[in-house]
């Protein structure tokens, strides 16, 4: 789940003009998905071939965008960077 997370976070932040991009932000957005996500741990490669398959479900897809777009708003309304 982490894998697709981060990928979202990057294909969804080239979206949004306005908000910090650094690795703590995305590091928070991530955190904030993964928390609202349904954990999926795979151990074997059976399991890893299931959520691949499951990924490709359209519903599944949403279901990490929709996460991934509230951490963005959560996360940049207030980043916990410092600034220099």
């Amino acid at each position: 789940m982490e894998e697709l997370v981060y990928r979202y976070i990057d294909e969804v932040l080239k979206k949004y003009n306005n908000v910090c991009k650094c690795e703590k932000c995305r590091l928070d957005m991530a955190a904030y998905a993964l928390n609202n996500l349904p954990p999926q741990y795979t151990v074997t490669e059976k399991g890893k071939l299931f959520t691949k398959v499951k990924e490709m479900e359209s519903q599944y897809g949403v279901d990490i965008i929709r996460e991934v777009t509230k951490a963005i708003e959560v996360v940049s309304e207030e980043p916990r960077h410092e600034t220099h």
